[in-house]
């Protein structure tokens, strides 16, 4: 046999053609009937959604009775829109979930749980309590005070919350805020302040702002540092770029969306630290109970004792919540949740009359508000105990998320029910919370990035239209997980394959219309939107670092943010001393060393490269460039060597890619 010898420019070249033929393997289209078009339900679909009939009593009306009564007013149709006359909010886009069925292209479930978030407007809750459900993501409530109205939680964005103000006092009488209580420190619960106050009536007036201890420092911390990264899922989990239409956009869970419209911020003075503490505002006598670490770092219920009233804040709702959030945050820690609900039963669950939320509805009867209470705790315990049962034989995340099952008396509840969070992502929290990321198995311990891993199983597969046709074989019959799955291995690859695309797209978007959940329906069809048309232009849901809480950063905040947006293996030469001095507030040193920022509170050092003065109201100034161009920055040494900083700083981009390479 003839032996043929290649010299190295010969075997180059040949590997170049065999991996171009790859790729053009890959990239190649199929017969397959694929498009970007949406769908309709399969009949597999249709039958998972039917099956839910079986599982839960739709005759049980209760949910429907709670939300509905005590309705004192409602504007026949509900849109809300910003001075430019951009709508941010609608009820009106719900009508056609109104005394209907469930489409085929939802869960029966989710579609009951949108009606109940369809009934909107002025509700009273008991004698000189009132909420208004429905305007916004969050409720708006008020107690009625001696002069004035006391507010919990005015809501997500100033527009909204202004039209629930205004339908409280054109109903019940115009009446000035006398105080204004804050839950837990999640931008839905507070950014609505300068829609029911201003900043010189708190001051004028002595208005107390009152909130639970370190309310101010997670307000801010938890949107800031990785809060382009939570902005970007926070749109694919509240499908912001969906319309609301049976094929796409429905309630998830908590209410309808997050607004769009202008955030606010007022800092709060007055904190509560203990559970017990008793405080009369405007004639209303309140007692605090806290509650930390569980549906936020910093939360508290509130009780009212001369109203029977208990006030559960976001630690029980009419759903099941989250102990991880798809947006992304710390894990929140179900035992702890369990506890502080069953405490509030110790405490006031024998004198309660009424139980009031954040969210959805209330409940009356001592008998309803106790069993609520159990109930609610007891599947916020099983979820964090059951899976630490099973991560103690060995299981691993997804193991475990794949078999935890809530026991049927506490499935079959309609408040328990995971339309926004689910059993199974909050499993996967507790793996988190208590075992991290890894699973014990060493392959896993360093795997390949996506990319390289899905070009390795790419190669090893073959040709990549028998693949996509197999996929579509195995979409047929209805195993959308897995068609999902393989088909990103091939978008891995080559994100240009456009059959893989549509095939992973068409997949996720009935896993969507079988979703329980709002917030996994919307993941599952935002994701199916951007593969069939691309990423969004631009963001749905804007963060912390914008308006009024860029004022108040502390400039550990500031000095962290600016680390965090360093790359420091591009600026690895660059080290400086930098004192910087915030007037009426303290001196700190930065330390930049190997390209990573140091600081050092109370330090100066005289020998600096350069020495910055500025007021702490303007410290957010350092986050950016041309920040430092404003006369409240003050600069003695070197400034060039400082701006330095900036040229290895990176910009985020607020629509990363997320279900493709980036």
């Amino acid at each position: 046999m003839k032996t043929y010898k290649f010299n190295a420019v010969t075997r180059v070249i040949v590997l170049l053609l065999v991996f171009s033929m790859f790729l053009a393997l890959s990239s190649c289209e199929t017969n397959l009937d694929l498009n970007a078009e949406k769908k309709q339900a399969t009949d597999k679909t249709k039958a998972t959604n039917n099956e839910v009939y079986d599982l839960l009593d739709f005759d049980d009306r209760q949910e429907f009775e709670f939300a509905q009564k005590g309705l004192l007013e409602a504007p026949e149709e509900l849109e809300i829109f910003d001075d430019e006359n951009n709508l941010i909010w609608s009820q009106k886009a719900l009508a056609f979930v109104k005394d209907t069925e469930a489409a085929d292209t939802a869960n029966p479930s989710l579609w009951r749980n949108t009606q109940l978030n369809h009934f909107y407007g002025l509700f009273e809750v008991t004698d000189g309590i009132y909420q208004v459900r429905g305007y916004d993501l969050t409720n708006l409530t008020v107690i009625e005070g001696k002069t004035g109205w006391i507010i919990f939680d005015p809501l997500s964005s100033v527009e909204t919350a202004q039209a629930s103000l205004k339908l409280v006092n054109d109903t019940l009488g115009e009446r000035p805020v006398t105080g204004i209580v804050i839950s837990h420190p999640h931008g839905d619960h507070f950014s609505g302040i300068k829609g029911v106050i201003t900043e010189e009536e708190i001051i004028e007036r002595e208005i107390p702002i009152i909130v639970p201890e370190h309310f101010e420092e997670h307000a801010v911390v938890e949107y800031l540092y990785a809060g382009n990264a939570m902005n970007r899922r926070a749109d694919i989990q509240y499908g912001s770029h969906l319309e609301f239409n049976a094929q796409e956009r429905l309630a998830i869970g908590l209410g309808l969306k997050i607004p769009t419209g202008t955030g606010s911020y007022i800092s709060p003075n007055k904190l509560i630290i203990k559970t017990g503490e008793k405080h009369e505002i405007d004639g209303v006598n309140m007692e605090f109970q806290m509650t930390p670490g569980t549906e936020a770092p910093a939360e508290m219920n509130t009780w009212f004792p001369d109203k029977k009233a208990l006030w559960m804040a976001e630690n029980c709702n009419a759903t099941l919540h989250n102990l991880y959030t798809l947006r992304g945050a710390q894990v929140r820690d179900g035992n702890a949740w369990a506890r502080y609900i069953m405490e509030a039963v110790t405490l006031y669950g024998d004198k309660a009359e009424v139980i009031f939320t954040a969210h959805n509805w209330p409940r009356w009867e001592n008998k309803v508000i106790n069993e609520y209470l159990t109930n609610t705790a007891a599947v916020y315990k099983f979820i964090n105990d059951q899976t630490l049962m099973y991560i103690n034989q060995g299981y691993t995340s997804n193991e475990i998320s794949n078999m935890i099952k809530l026991p049927d008396d506490l499935e079959k509840i309609w408040y328990t029910r995971p339309y926004y969070g689910t059993v199974r992502h909050n499993a996967k929290g507790v793996y988190q919370r208590y075992m991290g990321w890894y699973d014990a198995n060493p392959v896993n311990l360093n795997p390949l990035a996506p990319t390289d891993s899905a070009k390795k199983f790419v190669e090893y597969l073959g040709d990549s239209k028998k693949v996509l046709e197999k996929a579509y074989s195995d979409f047929e019959k209805g195993e959308y997980q897995w068609v999902a799955e393989i088909t990103r291995v091939l978008i891995y690859a080559d994100p240009n394959n456009k059959d893989a695309r549509y095939l992973c797209a068409d997949a996720l978007e009935q896993l969507g219309y079988q979703a329980e959940s709002g917030t996994w329906r919307a993941s599952y069809l935002s994701a199916a939107k951007e593969l069939r048309e691309g990423k969004p232009e631009t963001p749905g849901i804007s963060g912390a670092k914008s308006g009024d809480m860029l004022r108040h950063l502390e400039p550990y905040m500031v000095f962290d943010y600016m680390n965090i947006s360093m790359d420091s293996n591009k600026a690895q030469n660059l080290n400086l001393k930098i004192n910087v001095n915030v007037v009426n507030d303290d001196s700190y040193l930065l330390t930049v060393n190997s390209g990573v920022i140091l600081y050092q509170k109370g330090i100066t050092d005289k020998n600096a490269n350069v020495t910055l003065t500025l007021p702490k109201q303007a410290i957010a100034l350092l986050m950016a460039p041309e920040g430092l161009e404003n006369e409240a920055v003050q600069f003695e040494g070197n400034k060039e060597e400082f701006m330095q900083l900036y040229e290895n700083m990176v910009e985020f981009d607020p629509n990363f890619s997320v279900i493709e390479p980036k």
